[in-house]
């Protein structure tokens, strides 16, 4: 048989690729679906079918390129709403691929029509189920999608479907979820590559309340909402456009890329330091590895976007935008800062100062105004600078108005990689006195400062 767990770095998504006898089903695949083809075709395999467990917020579903691309029938989820593409999958349908069979399983909670898969092996057995945003590892799926208003209700299902429909399938079933830990599609997902529906018994926080009451006043909570969740639902509703193959991005001498800038966003990708040292007025700052996590807190949709980074490889760069369904890149600036450089156009910079500076100056009484930009449980769990105003990072640009612009903003972080999008945030409002502080509370703990 063909089983393969694929994850999407940054965002913590996994799909699936199962099949027998040369057939293959693709479970939430996501929209650059190459892995999927390649991974069927090294082994012989054709996918027939994709399985949608839900519509999902946090990233664009691949099943229309994928259909597109293979002839694959699409069965979608949340049968209540008006899909624009495959069929709605209905509770106790099954699929054989091969020797293997499938079964939809109705696991409201999450979405009002989520469904979860119990895979049989060739005996008959359950073996595996794919619990979506359900079940995780250490954690259920969060429940606040629909409202406020809809919490208590969400809830509600979601405890009947853990309890009364994925909990008796037995302990040794082995539990395939949609997300591993960093996901934003629950707030405490364990750190465990695999788990089994014992292990979730026994050690998931979420299962150990006695009673259905217990269990919606701990799970019914409001968690942030990141702006490009209505554009996900949207997209997952109609269906993306097709892309077809990887699109490159246009290389853009200095003069075209400057040409530019009035109607377009400049993401430039490259570490803290360069970014730091030299950017593009108006750049906004995500490196690379973090563009998946903050791409779609700040970047807006139908604006062209112009990126600047190191080297000519845009494929991970481009994977990350697309799966937010950012299609709009207009270009990137050949040679890169180089060039913008040698051209002689004006460039901008952030002054940056080492944690045991920011110390020292707090120790000889300077009143620092120090933005931390960590979310309240990293503050709670690693502690904070005395005097240091909390405003994380995801919220500053609702809040911007409490910092000041005169006087120098000292900017902390965890370390300073997020420091520097923040910097960048406020220096394209119009801020001018923003200082990244490198090393963040990592560096400011090897200082003799004090931690409250």
């Amino acid at each position: 048989m063909l089983f393969q767990r694929i994850e999407s770095e940054g965002i913590a998504q996994y799909s699936y690729l199962v099949g027998d006898s040369h057939e293959a089903v693709v479970i939430d695949p996501r929209r650059d679906i190459d892995v999927y083809l390649e991974a069927a075709t090294l082994q012989g395999y054709r996918i027939v079918a994709v399985l949608e467990t839900h519509r999902h917020e946090d990233f664009v579903l691949g099943s229309v390129e994928l259909a597109a691309r293979t002839g694959a029938e699409i069965w979608h989820a949340d049968g209540q709403w008006e899909y624009r593409y495959g069929q709605a999958a209905v509770d106790g349908q099954t699929w054989k691929i091969g020797r293997l069979k499938l079964e939809a399983v109705s696991s409201p909670g999450h979405t009002p029509g989520s469904m979860s898969y119990l895979l049989y092996e060739s005996g008959g057995n359950p073996w595996m189920v794919f619990t979506g945003d359900a079940l995780f590892a250490g954690d259920v799926g969060r429940v606040d999608f629909l409202g406020e208003d809809q919490m208590v209700r969400m809830a509600g299902l979601l405890y009947d479907t853990l309890h009364r429909r994925l909990l008796p399938f037995g302990d040794e079933v082995i539990v395939c979820p949609g997300h591993g830990a960093g996901s934003v599609c629950a707030a405490d997902i364990a750190d465990r590559s695999w788990t089994t529906i014992g292990l979730e018994r026994r050690y998931n926080p979420k299962l150990q309340f006695p009673d259905r009451d217990a269990f919606i006043l701990g799970v019914a909570h409001k968690l942030e909402y990141a702006p490009y969740f209505r554009q996900m639902e949207r997209l997952n509703l109609e269906g993306p456009p097709l892309l077809g193959a990887m699109p490159l991005p246009k290389p853009l001498s200095a003069a075209a890329f400057a040409s530019q800038l009035q109607s377009s966003i400049v993401v430039d990708t490259r570490m803290e330091l360069g970014f730091g040292a030299s950017h593009v007025p108006g750049s906004l700052s995500i490196w690379l590895g973090g563009l998946p996590g903050y791409a779609g807190w700040f970047l807006p949709y139908g604006k062209p976007i112009l990126l600047v980074q190191e080297g000519e490889d845009f494929s991970q760069t481009l994977r990350s935008l697309i799966r937010f369904g950012y299609d709009t890149v207009a270009g990137h600036l050949a040679g890169g800062m180089l060039s913008w450089n040698t051209a002689g156009y004006e460039s901008g910079s952030v002054r940056m100062v080492s944690a045991s500076s920011l110390c020292r100056l707090v120790d000889e009484g300077e009143q620092a105004w120090i933005l931390d930009i960590r979310s309240e449980d990293e503050v709670a769990t690693h502690g904070s600078i005395s005097g240091a105003h909390n405003i994380h990072l995801t919220m500053l640009p609702e809040r911007m108005n409490e910092v000041p612009k005169s006087g120098t903003v000292y900017i902390l972080c965890a370390s300073d990689l997020r420091s520097m999008i923040a910097a960048s945030l406020l220096q394209r409002a119009g801020w001018r006195n923003a200082v990244v502080v490198l090393g963040g509370l990592i560096g400011w703990n090897s200082t003799t400062c004090p931690i409250v």
